[in-house]
């Protein structure tokens, strides 16, 4: 991993409230716990009928999704990934998982940045793995935003 953090370009592309903090704190610890390396990231968020012409354009899937990655490539900006997340299929997750939207963008960020790292959940144990570090990366990102606040 570079020494430098990791620079997210965050596009808000809905209208649903979210927190830009928790989703960059996220995505950097996201990325701390793979071990991989990631110098920037561009993450949209979108509504549900953006993502499902993603979905279909990109993955040939009809409706949306929670999240979209694509595989990290070099660049002249540096090794540079890119994440879609559906926040009104997020808000759904949230409520049927019984946490907060925050929690549920926190987690599809983070799996996002795992999938454009490498990481693969094709199978059961490789689901295991990210489902671990994503629900960690939540946990620490939340943590940060919650020391913060607290300072204030």
């Amino acid at each position: 991993m570079s020494d430098r953090e990791l620079r997210v370009e965050l596009r808000n592309l809905q209208a649903l409230p979210y927190s830009p903090e928790a989703i960059v704190a996220a995505a950097r610890q996201a990325l701390a716990l793979s071990g991989r390396k990631l110098d920037c990231l561009s993450l949209a968020l979108v509504d549900d009928e953006r993502m499902a012409r993603l979905n279909r354009q990109f993955l040939g899937r009809e409706g949306p999704t929670d999240v979209i990655a694509f595989p990290a490539e070099e660049s002249e900006e540096g090794r540079c990934g890119e994440a879609i997340v559906c926040v009104s299929v997020a808000r759904e997750q949230a409520a049927e998982r019984g946490h907060s939207l925050t929690r549920e963008l926190a987690i599809l960020t983070a799996h996002g940045v795992l999938h454009a790292v490498g990481y693969t959940d094709a199978t059961e144990a490789e689901r295991e793995v990210m489902s671990a570090l994503q629900e960690r990366a939540a946990d620490l990102a939340l943590a940060a935003g919650q020391a913060e606040s607290d300072e204030r």
